[in-house]
C-alpha cells in the first residue's frame, strides 16, 4: 500500500503545475458532491414513520374535483420576452404609483394590489385624514420583500405632500409643505425614434412623456408614430429655487398621419377630446357571459403549506366546464398565442398601454398574435391543459406591470361630460387648442 502510495506521489509530482492545479481542484469538488449527498441521506432519513389518513368518500371528491394549479405553478411571464410586452419603468418591483380616480378609498386602492388589510387598518387607524384622498392626488407606497407596507406617500397638493413610515410598528406622518411659482409652457417637436426621447429632446420629462402615453394609449399606438410625426404640449410647471419641483399637463396635440388627436385636462383632472368625450376604453369584470365559481383566489402572499416558502397566485381560477367560450374584456392587441408549457394553451391581449391580460389552460385558441380584438369578441374556449388538477380558466389582470385583483382593480371607464361641466370644458378648450395651433413655437 506505501508503494502505491510513493508512485502516485511521484506521478503527481511530475505532472506540469497546470495540471497539477486542475487535479487539486477536481478532488476538492469531489469531495464536497460526497459531504452534500451524504449530508443529504441523514436529513431525509431521520423520520420515517407514515402516518395513515382516512377520508371519506366526500372528502375525497372535494379535493380531487378543485379546478386550479398547483400551488406553486410557475406563472408563463418568464417566457415572455420583454418586447413583447410594454417598456419597463425605472421603477422598482416594490415601489407602486396610483393616480386616485372616482370612487376610491385608501382600503380599495391598497387592497387591490394584494396589500393585506391589517395593514391597511394599520396606518388608517390613526392617520384619519387619509380618508379625504381626492380624485388626481397621487398615492406613492413601498413593500418589503414579502409585501408589508413600509412607507406611503400621499401628494394632497401642489403645496403639500405627507409621508408616513413605519417605525417601530406605527405609521409616523410627516408632512412636506412645498411652494413654488406656476408657468404655462407650450413644447412642440418632431418624432425622431420613439417618442420618449423626441420628447425628451423637446424639453419634456420622462415622466411626462409617459404620462402622454397613457393619456392617449387608446387612441393611438406609440409604437407605430411614423418618423417627422409632430407634437404640441401645453405644460404648467412649478418652480422653486430654480428647479421644477412638480408639472401638470394641460393640453396635448400630436399629428400623424395627417390626423390631430388631442387631450385637453378637465377641471376634474381628467383627459378628454375636444367636444368632452372620454378618451378611455370600456373594460368588462368578467372574461365569460356566466359568473362561475371560483376555485383560487388572486393572493399574492399566498404560502405553501408543504415548503413555507410565499408562491403567489397572480389570477383568479374560475372553474368552468371544458370548451366554455372566453372573452376579451377590452379592447386590444394579441400579444401571445402559443401553448405555454404548464400554463398549457395561454393568450396575452395588451390593452393601451398601462394593461393586459392573460388567459391560462385554456382547451383552443381562437386568435393570433398581432390581431386586434374588441371587448366582447371571443378568443378561445376554456380548457384543463397545461399543469392542472381539473377544468378551469386561470385569468390575470396587469396594471403597469403588477397583476392586481382581477374582481377589485379600478378598470377604466369612457365617462362623457355634459351639461355645465361639459360647457365649462368646451370655454377651457377654446383657450387651450390655439396655443397648440402652432408646431414651430419657439422653446426658448
Amino acid at each position: 500500500m506505501q508503494q502505491i502510495a510513493r508512485t502516485i506521489a511521484l506521478a503527481y509530482n511530475n505532472l506540469p503545475r497546470k495540471h497539477r492545479i486542475m487535479l487539486e481542484l477536481l478532488t476538492v469538488i469531489t469531495l464536497a458532491i460526497s459531504i452534500g449527498q451524504s449530508f443529504i441521506y441523514q436529513s431525509n432519513s431521520g423520520n420515517n414513520t407514515v402516518n395513515s389518513i382516512y377520508l371519506d368518500h366526500k372528502q375525497l371528491k372535494t379535493i380531487n374535483n378543485e379546478a386550479s394549479e398547483p400551488i406553486d405553478q410557475p406563472a408563463p411571464e418568464n417566457e415572455i420576452s420583454t418586447d413583447e410586452l410594454e417598456d419597463k419603468t425605472d421603477n422598482n418591483s416594490d415601489t407602486h404609483d396610483y393616480i386616485v380616480t372616482a370612487g376610491d378609498t385608501l382600503g380599495s386602492i391598497l387592497t387591490q394590489f394584494g396589500m393585506d388589510i391589517s395593514d391597511v387598518y394599520m396606518i388608517a387607524k390613526n392617520n384619519l385624514a387619509l380618508r379625504n384622498i381626492k380624485i388626481g392626488q397621487t398615492i406613492s407606497w413601498t413593500v418589503n420583500n414579502i409585501g408589508e407596507l413600509q412607507q406611503l406617500k400621499w401628494k394632497v397638493n401642489s403645496y403639500e405632500t405627507r409621508l408616513y413610515t413605519l417605525i417601530n410598528g406605527k405609521f409616523q406622518e410627516t408632512i412636506e409643505p412645498q411652494q413654488g411659482e406656476w408657468k404655462n409652457k407650450v413644447f412642440t417637436g418632431k418624432l425622431k425614434g420613439s417618442f420618449v426621447n423626441s420628447a425628451r429632446i423637446a424639453g419634456l420629462s420622462y415622466i411626462e412623456a409617459n404620462v402622454i402615453i397613457k393619456i392617449l394609449q387608446w387612441q393611438m399606438d406609440f409604437r407605430k408614430l411614423h418618423q417627422g410625426d409632430q407634437f404640441a404640449v401645453l405644460i404648467s410647471r412649478e418652480e422653486l429655487d430654480g428647479r421644477n419641483i412638480q408639472s401638470q399637463l394641460l393640453g396635448i396635440r400630436i399629428n400623424t398621419g395627417g390626423k390631430d388627436f388631442y387631450a385637453i385636462r378637465a377641471e376634474d383632472g381628467k383627459f378628454y377630446d375636444r367636444q368632452g368625450g372620454g378618451l378611455a376604453k370600456v373594460f368588462m369584470r368578467f372574461p365569460t357571459i356566466k359568473h362561475f365559481r371560483i376555485s383560487s383566489n388572486f393572493n399574492p402572499r399566498r404560502v405553501n403549506p408543504v415548503t413555507g416558502r410565499i408562491a403567489p397566485h397572480r389570477g383568479v381560477d374560475f372553474a368552468m366546464p371544458v370548451g366554455t367560450p372566453v372573452f376579451a374584456v377590452g379592447d386590444g392587441e394579441i400579444i401571445i398565442a402559443k401553448h405555454g408549457g404548464a400554463a398549457g394553451n395561454y393568450i396575452v391581449i395588451r390593452h393601451g398601454s398601462q394593461y393586459t391580460t392573460r388567459f391560462m389552460h385554456l382547451k383552443k385558441i381562437l386568435v393570433k398574435p398581432g390581431q386586434k380584438v374588441k371587448c366582447g369578441d371571443r378568443i378561445a374556449l376554456s380548457g384543463n391543459t397545461g399543469r392542472s388538477t381539473g377544468p378551469h380558466l386561470h385569468y390575470e389582470f396587469w396594471l403597469n406591470n403588477h397583476a392586481v385583483n382581477p374582481l377589485t382593480a379600478q378598470l377604466p371607464n369612457s365617462y362623457k361630460l355634459s351639461g355645465s361641466e361639459r360647457r365649462a370644458y368646451l370655454i377651457r378648450v377654446s383657450q387651450v387648442v390655439p396655443k397648440l395651433q402652432n408646431f414651430n413655437i419657439s422653446l426658448g
